[in-house]
């Protein structure tokens, strides 16, 4: 595995390249540099509706933000243990 990482815009590019403009798979994974496996696996991921593709990246989007808030709200509840418990503790 070459460890090579490839933007989506890359990959819908090249996707594009075989569905809209009628190229074949192998000629655009020799032109691209990349393997027929790649551009086969990136045609089936974005050759899906483009909404559902959007609503699916709003989704990610969404997770993201909720998993920070959700980090963040429990960094603010360990606070507040670890305050409570120091001041019970001063109380007796």
């Amino acid at each position: 595995m070459s460890g090579i990482r490839f933007t989506d815009e890359f990959k819908r590019d090249a996707v594009a390249q075989v569905v809209d403009r009628g190229y074949s798979v192998v000629e655009v994974s020799e032109r691209l540099g990349i393997s027929t496996k790649s551009l086969y696996t990136w045609k089936a991921q974005f050759s899906q509706p483009r909404k559902q593709i959007l609503e699916t990246t709003e989704q990610a989007a969404e997770i993201r933000r909720l998993k920070k808030e959700l980090a963040r709200v429990s960094e603010e509840r360990d606070i507040l243990k670890k305050a409570t418990a120091y001041f019970a503790r001063d109380a007796k």
